[in-house]
C-alpha cells in the first residue's frame, strides 16, 4: 500500500491544550503545527486568521528543508515570554523574505521587546526544550508534515481545504 503525507502514522492524540501553549480566537479549537519558515505555513495562517477557531500553535521546525525553522521558533517563543508570541508569529509568517537575526531584532524592537532578554530567552534551554516538546508531541500525533491542523481529533495535513472547512462547518453546528 502507498504511503503520503495523509497516511495516519500515530501513537497518540496530539496533547490537549494547556497553559504553556500559545492560544488566540475563538471557536472551535484547532491544534497546530507548523514551522515559521515554511510557505505553506504562511499560506494556511492567512486562511486560520480568518476563520472563527480557537488556534494553538506548536512549533514543528522542518529543519532539513528550513535551516531557521529552529531559530524562528525560538524567537518567536522567546517573544511570548515578554506577551507577543502572535504578534512575532504573524510578523514572521507574513514577511518571510526577512528571517534573519537583524530582522528579528528589528521586529522584537518594534513590539517594545527588552531586547536583552528576548536575546537570552531565545537561546535558553527553556526555550529550546519547549520547541522540542512541541515536535515530539507533533511526532507522536502522527504529524508528517507542516502545515497540519488537528480539528476535533482528526489530522488534516497541508493548507486548509475543503475538507477542513466542510468538518469545521460542521462542528460549528453543534
Amino acid at each position: 500500500m502507498p504511503t503520503s503525507s495523509s497516511t495516519p502514522w500515530s501513537s497518540a492524540p496530539p496533547p490537549e491544550p494547556g497553559p504553556d501553549d500559545h492560544v488566540r480566537g475563538s471557536g472551535p479549537v484547532v491544534i497546530e503545527y507548523a514551522d515559521l519558515e515554511c510557505p505553506y505555513c504562511a499560506a494556511a495562517h492567512l486562511i486560520l486568521k480568518r476563520l472563527p477557531v480557537t488556534r494553538v500553535f506548536r512549533h514543528f521546525p522542518v529543519t532539513s528543508k528550513h535551516p531557521r525553522a529552529r531559530v524562528l521558533a525560538a524567537a518567536a517563543h522567546a517573544a511570548g515570554l515578554q506577551g507577543r508570541f502572535w504578534e512575532m508569529h504573524d510578523s514572521l509568517l507574513e514577511d518571510q523574505g526577512h528571517l534573519d537575526d537583524p530582522h528579528l531584532w528589528e521586529r522584537a524592537n518594534r513590539f517594545g521587546l527588552d531586547l536583552e532578554r528576548f536575546e537570552a530567552d531565545r537561546r535558553s534551554e527553556a526555550v529550546h526544550a519547549h520547541v522540542e516538546r512541541d515536535f515530539n508531541g507533533g511526532i507522536r500525533a502522527g504529524v508528517t508534515t507542516t502545515p497540519t491542523q488537528f480539528l476535533a481529533g482528526r489530522a488534516h495535513p497541508g493548507i486548509p481545504g475543503d475538507g477542513f472547512l466542510e468538518a469545521l462547518r460542521e462542528i460549528s453546528k453543534t
